[in-house]
Formats: structure tokens, C-alpha cells, sequence
């Protein structure tokens, strides 16, 4: 599951206020294994990030995949981000290094930018009202028509589009329809209608 936050939204919803002026596009929030039968695989193996190591990918990953809550800190979440769920990734992800360069090539190269795939679709984010059909049509038509999974989170000014999901096979090679969609009744379902965006 390549998962993708509204950095407005998660501002918005997030207790604590945001340090920095957030952008209004979708960053990365993680790319995330999962078990569409069951429970998704977390933590599977303790290991930190090596911050050399990293140090030729943290400008591009500080763009596309930042630390909204507190962009002084990138690398303690994209370090959470790989125990909890890249360490599970085998046998797509390799390593860390792997992990970043991966979630690098599919926003970047593999054009799995949410932002820019609903602006393709006119979709934008002027703080207007749309429709779940709208917003999962221009996801579709972005993925081979595979259905994403959107989150949703709702306020005093109604409710927010917060996350995308796109999945992709175990291999990483194509998209599929993403497991277990949020359903109705959660606090993170989307509506039907009046989705903010």
C-alpha cells in the first residue's frame, strides 16, 4: 500500500499544531505491506535507518516525504516508517536503502504522485467540495482502474480528503484493487458526497 497524506488535512486533524506552513499537495505517508486477509505485518525486524547512508536520498525524500508534524526531524519518521512497516516488505524490499529508493522511484518515476494524478482529472485542492465518485475516477484512471482507498476525517468545516492509497501487487510490478477499503462507520470513511479538498 503506497499510502499518500494531504498535508493541509493531516494539519488540520493533528492535535498538536503543525510547526511549518504545510504545502498543499499529498507527500508520501508510507509504503506499507499488507495482508488482505488479515491483520497487516508490522515491526518485523529492528533495525535504524543509517543516516550516511541515506545522505545522497535525503533531498529528494525531504520533498516528496516529509516529516509534516515537524519538518526538523525528517529521518526519526521515515526511520519509524521502515521498522514499522518496510522491515516487513521482503521479498520487494530488500534493505532500507531499497525501502527509500523505492517509495522514491514510484512517486517520481512511476508517476504515483497523487497530487499530480488529480490534477490530471481537474481535481484540485482549492478547498472546494467533490464527490467520492470524482476523486476515486481520477485515482482509477491514474492506476489501470485499480480502486484506491481513501481516508477521510470530518471537522467543524465537514469532511476532509486525508489519505490516498494506491496499492500494488507483492511484487510492485502492477497496481490491484486495494484490500479492505475503510468502511462505513469508521471515522475515517469517505461519504459520498462533500469531500474537501
Amino acid at each position: 500500500q503506497f499510502t499518500q497524506q494531504y498535508q493541509l488535512a493531516v494539519c488540520h486533524f493533528n492535535p498538536t499544531p503543525c510547526k511549518d506552513p504545510p504545502d498543499k499537495l499529498f507527500t508520501v505517508h508510507g509504503l506499507w505491506p499488507s495482508n488482505s486477509t488479515g491483520n497487516d505485518p508490522m515491526y518485523c525486524k529492528n533495525t535504524t535507518l543509517n543516516s550516511t547512508k541515506i545522505a545522497n536520498l535525503t533531498a529528494q525524500l525531504e520533498i516528496i516525504w516529509p516529516n509534516v508534524l515537524d519538518r526538523t526531524d525528517h529521518i526519526t519518521f521515515w526511520n519509524k516508517q521502515w521498522n514499522k512497516h518496510g522491515s516487513c516488505g521482503r521479498p520487494a524490499i530488500q534493505n532500507d536503502m531499497h525501502y527509500l529508493q523505492t517509495v522514491i522511484k514510484m512517486y517520481i518515476t512511476q508517476k504515483q504522485n497523487v497530487s499530480e494524478i488529480l490534477s490530471k482529472a481537474k481535481i484540485e485542492p482549492v478547498g472546494r467540495f467533490w464527490t467520492q465518485k470524482e476523486i476515486e475516477k481520477a485515482i482509477r484512471k491514474g492506476t489501470n482502474n485499480k480502486e484506491p482507498k481513501l481516508k477521510c476525517q470530518r471537522n467543524t468545516q465537514g469532511t476532509e480528503l486525508v489519505e490516498v492509497t494506491i496499492c500494488s501487487d507483492r511484487n510492485l510490478k502492477q497496481f490491484i484493487d486495494c484490500p479492505r477499503p475503510i468502511l462505513n462507520g469508521s471515522r475515517y470513511y469517505c461519504p459520498t458526497n462533500n469531500i474537501l479538498y
